[in-house]
């Protein structure tokens, strides 16, 4: 069992570690920049340590500063949460080489899954169906043009390196393809580094399907279930549910098989998210595995009993799984809405700046998982996310039922917020009758 652990993030993710750690009788340490001395984590650690500036590349990028920080604290484990350097391959390198526990997967898992080529070409042999499209990178135009021919038009060009739905492109004929793969490159250089990119057939209309799954370092692996994440603004996912409103159990066991499958292809341990996209005809195709823990992650909490950052902590201070696939049981609905900063009547323009008054809604079956409070400070340094907003009951109708309520009590003062709009769609007809896919809040309106 770790007996103290550095979270090497911040806001929401690094207060629900830091409560996960207290149920396990870990103690804690915060990490925070300059901009973050308010923060709500850096103020119910245990212990918090300025690692930085405001910059992200000066404070929660910096490998350097984070372990040092390790070392003056005695911590012997580091949670990375989600973002910044959690999926990173040379930090939990660094971590281990450091004698220091790295709450996550191996350096090489992280390595295979980060490398969206080579993720599929793992998959590929491990028997997981994947999107039809190049093998491995491409490398000139003139492969891309053929690769394009014989897939058919449209193609998706992508950041091989990419997540969070940068260095994506979408192309529908061969008039498109050398621009959108030159805006692909320019862009995957700029956010990861590396400008390497690969094809995919374009899925008409898919869902967008991740499973949940969690591995011990002793090879056992389970799945627990399914999140459908279809609900996505320019590749951003914007509202969650678990289960999946079209889900059904054939395809869940079919599912899960295959995300059961690609963690052990890859040896991998700790808490991992397998995504796929899944047609009008049912048939499911790999697209990546994030190794981390997801934003999303309190949805699967809910339906099936799991703390998923508890078991985190627990897989990677050596112990193993307490359940096996049999156990897991999902029950009732959950809903998540993600609550940003932003004005939705301004294409979603960020807005920073000091919340003057909060009211958080509550009641049998509402969950938050937030880092805000009244007076706290938005910055325009990181993400804009205010809160997680989750409603759970024993089906879908009152599950929606629940979270229209608790929207309706959700009050900010101080900054714009996306709750209208959450509102807006939770109330759309086309949602409440699970009638969307990825391309639905391109398509349509719900605030009109």
């Amino acid at each position: 069992m770790l007996s103290k652990v550095l979270i090497a993030n911040r806001g929401e993710i690094a207060v629900r570690i830091i409560r996960a750690c207290r149920e396990l009788g870990i103690r804690t340490v915060a990490v925070f920049s300059e901009a973050d001395r308010g923060a709500l984590h850096a103020q119910i650690a245990d212990e918090a340590v300025c690692i930085g500036p405001a910059a992200t590349k000066d404070s929660y990028l910096n490998i350097n500063a984070i372990l040092a920080a390790c070392e003056l604290t005695g911590a012997d484990g580091v949670h990375p949460g989600f973002g910044f350097l959690s999926e990173n391959a040379q930090f939990a390198k660094t971590c281990r080489r450091c004698g220091v526990a790295f709450v996550g997967p191996n350096a090489e898992s992280i390595e295979i899954m980060g490398d969206k080529a080579r993720a599929k070409d793992t998959m590929k042999k491990a028997g997981v169906p994947v999107v039809p499209g190049s093998d491995g990178i491409v490398r000139t135009l003139e492969e891309a043009y053929e690769i394009a021919d014989g897939i058919g038009y449209p193609v998706m060009v992508k950041a091989s390196a990419g997540g969070g739905g940068r260095g994506i492109r979408l192309v529908n004929d061969e008039t498109e393809l050398e621009n959108a793969i030159v805006t692909a490159r320019q862009e995957a250089l700029q956010f990861f580094g590396n400008d390497e990119i690969y094809m995919e057939k374009f899925i008409v209309n898919p869902r967008h399907i991740e499973i949940q799954v969690l591995a011990d370092q002793y090879g056992n692996v389970v799945h627990l279930g399914e999140r459908d994440c279809s609900l996505q603004r320019r590749n951003q996912k914007v509202l969650e549910e678990a289960p999946s409103p079209v889900m059904t159990e054939e395809l869940r066991a079919r599912m899960g098989e295959a995300a059961v499958k690609a963690a052990k292809a890859c040896g991998y341990w700790n808490a991992g998210t397998v995504e796929f996209l899944v047609d009008n005809s049912y048939n499911f195709y790999f697209m990546e595995m994030n190794t981390r823990i997801q934003v999303e992650h309190p949805i699967t909490e809910l339906v099936t009993g799991v703390d998923l950052v508890k078991q985190q902590l627990l897989i990677a201070g050596g112990e193993k799984l307490s359940f096996r696939q049999e156990d897991v049981r999902v029950s009732g609905h959950a809903i998540e809405c993600r609550i940003n900063a932003e004005n939705p009547k301004f294409n979603f323009r960020p807005s920073p700046g000091k919340i003057t008054a909060l009211h958080l809604p509550g009641g049998p079956g509402v969950r938050i998982d937030s880092a805000v409070y009244q007076g706290y400070e938005i910055t325009p340094y990181y993400d804009n996310m205010i809160a997680k907003l989750i409603a759970y009951a024993p089906d879908r109708e009152q599950a929606i039922m629940k979270m229209k309520w608790a929207l309706a009590e959700f009050l900010v003062e101080g900054v714009d917020t996306n709750i209208d709009f959450q509102l807006s769609l939770i109330r759309d007809p086309d949602f409440e009758s699970a009638n969307y896919d990825i391309g639905f809040l391109n398509r349509k309106n719900v605030m009109t």
